[in-house]
C-alpha cells in the first residue's frame, strides 16, 4: 500500500503547521513556496492561548516562549484620557495552560517548524516554486508547478492551499473570495523608543481607540510596533515619508529628538471569505481562505486553528478510521468560525476602536469599565476575545 502524498501550498506558519502535523504521523508531505527562503518579517506578532495549547503538542510553546514576550495583560486605551480598562489573562487558567498572549514575530515559529520537519524523511520543502494550476480525478489532484523556470507536475492524494491572500490554489480552481476592502491603507511603524518608560502603566498589547485617529501599539521583543490608519487623500508616498511618519508619532506622544524607525510598512485591508474551503481534493487554510483586519490578532492564529482542525480530520481518513465524508466537517466549522467570529469580531473592533459618536465611545467604554471590574464578564470576554469560545464552537458543528 502507497504511503499518502500530500500537497502543501505555501511555506508560512499554517503550511508548515499542516504539513508538521501531517509529517509527524508518517504522511508524506511535499510543501512549495513561491519565495526563495522563509519570510523574515513583522507580520503577524500574537499568539493567542489555545493556540499555545496546539503548538505545545509539538514542543514548539516551550521554544517559543523564550523568544517572545509574556503578556499577562491588554488594555484598551484612549489617545486623550488613556486607560480605559485593563484584562488580566490569567483568569483563563482554568480554560488554557497558556493564560497570556505570546508577543513573538511569526517567523520564529516557522524556524523552528522547518528544524522540525528537517528531520522528517517523508516531508520535502520546496522553494522558488509556484502553483500554476490544478486539477482534480476522482482519485488525485494534479498540480502544475514551476521551480527555478522549469515546469512540472505533481500528483499527490490532497492538496492544501495555505499560499495567503493572493491563493494561486483558490484562483486556479475559481473559487470567489467574498467580501470587501477598507478604503484605508493601515501604516505600521516599528521603532526601539520605549514608550512604556513615557506612557504610565502600559501593557504589551493596546488598543488605542480615538475619532480621528486611533492607533495601536504593540510590544515585540526588540521594538513597539505601532499601527495607524491613513486618510484617502494621502499617497502612498507621502504616508512612508519621513515627515509624515515623524508627524503621526509626535502626535501620540510628543518628543524633543525625531523618533528612529526600523521598520514602515503600508497595506491594504481586507474582509473576505472563500467561498468555499473544499473542493473536492483541494483545500483552503489560513489566509487563502479567510482575511481580516488585524485588530484582535486573530488572522494567523485562525489559520493555525484552520490546520489543525484540517490535518486532524485529513489523518483520520488517510489512516482509515474515518470516511472521507468527514472532510466535510472541515468546511463547516472552520467557514463558519471565519464569518460568525473572526470577521464579525475584527470588523467590530475596528468600528469601536475608530467610533466617532461621543455618546457611542461613551457606552463602549463604561461597558469595557465594567467588563473589567467583574471577573466573570472578563472571563466570558477574554474567552472570546482570545478564541477559545470560536474552537469551542466549532468543535459542536458536526
Amino acid at each position: 500500500m502507497k504511503t499518502p502524498h500530500v500537497l502543501v501550498a505555501g511555506a508560512g506558519p499554517v503550511g508548515l503547521v499542516s504539513a508538521l502535523v501531517l509529517g509527524a504521523a508518517g504522511i508524506r508531505v511535499t510543501v512549495v513556496e513561491e519565495a526563495n527562503d522563509l519570510n523574515i518579517d513583522l507580520r503577524a506578532s500574537t499568539f493567542h492561548p489555545p493556540t499555545l495549547d496546539m503548538l505545545s503538542r509539538y514542543g514548539l510553546t516551550d521554544a517559543l516562549i523564550p523568544q517572545g514576550l509574556v503578556a499577562r495583560f491588554t488594555q484598551q486605551r484612549d489617545r486623550k484620557d488613556g486607560l480605559i480598562a485593563e484584562f488580566d489573562m490569567d483568569t483563563l487558567k482554568d480554560d488554557t495552560n497558556f493564560p497570556f498572549r505570546l508577543q513573538c514575530e511569526q517567523w520564529k515559529l516557522t524556524h523552528l517548524i522547518r528544524a522540525k520537519l528537517a528531520q522528517m524523511p517523508d516531508v520535502q520543502v520546496m522553494f522558488e516554486t509556484q502553483v500554476e494550476a490544478v486539477s482534480q480525478t476522482a482519485d488525485a489532484v494534479s498540480t502544475t508547478l514551476k521551480t527555478h523556470g522549469e515546469t512540472h507536475q505533481l500528483q499527490t492524494d490532497y492538496l492544501i492551499g495555505a499560499d495567503g491572500a493572493s491563493s494561486a490554489v483558490r484562483k486556479s480552481l475559481g473559487i470567489a473570495f467574498e467580501g470587501y476592502t477598507y478604503p484605508e491603507r493601515f501604516l505600521v511603524i516599528s521603532t526601539a523608543f520605549e514608550y512604556a518608560d513615557h506612557l504610565p502603566h502600559l501593557s504589551y498589547v493596546n488598543y488605542c481607540s480615538d475619532p480621528q485617529e486611533w492607533c495601536v501599539l504593540l510590544r515585540v521583543p526588540t521594538l513597539w510596533r505601532v499601527l495607524f490608519p491613513t486618510k484617502l487623500e494621502e499617497s502612498d508616498a507621502e504616508v512612508m515619508g519621513d515627515a509624515s511618519v515623524q508627524k503621526r508619532l509626535q502626535e501620540l506622544l510628543p518628543q524633543p529628538k525625531p523618533y528612529e524607525t526600523s521598520h514602515r510598512t503600508l497595506y491594504k485591508v481586507h474582509q473576505r471569505v472563500a467561498a468555499t474551503f473544499r473542493q473536492h481534493r483541494v483545500f483552503l487554510a489560513g489566509d487563502a481562505a479567510h482575511i481580516n483586519n488585524p485588530l484582535g490578532g486573530m488572522g494567523m492564529n485562525g489559520g493555525v486553528h484552520d490546520a489543525f482542525n484540517l490535518c486532524e480530520k485529513l489523518l483520520s481518513v488517510l489512516q482509515g478510521s474515518e470516511r472521507p465524508e468527514a472532510l466535510d466537517r472541515y468546511e463547516r466549522q472552520r467557514r463558519t468560525i471565519a464569518i460568525e467570529y473572526i470577521n464579525a469580531n475584527t470588523a467590530r473592533n475596528k468600528k469601536e476602536i475608530e467610533e466617532r459618536d461621543p455618546q457611542l465611545r461613551k457606552k463602549t467604554h463604561d461597558e469595557l469599565r465594567a467588563i473589567a471590574n467583574d471577573p466573570i464578564s472578563t472571563r466570558n470576554y477574554l474567552r472570546k476575545t482570545s478564541m477559545i469560545d470560536a474552537l469551542r464552537r466549532a468543535e459542536a458543528i458536526l
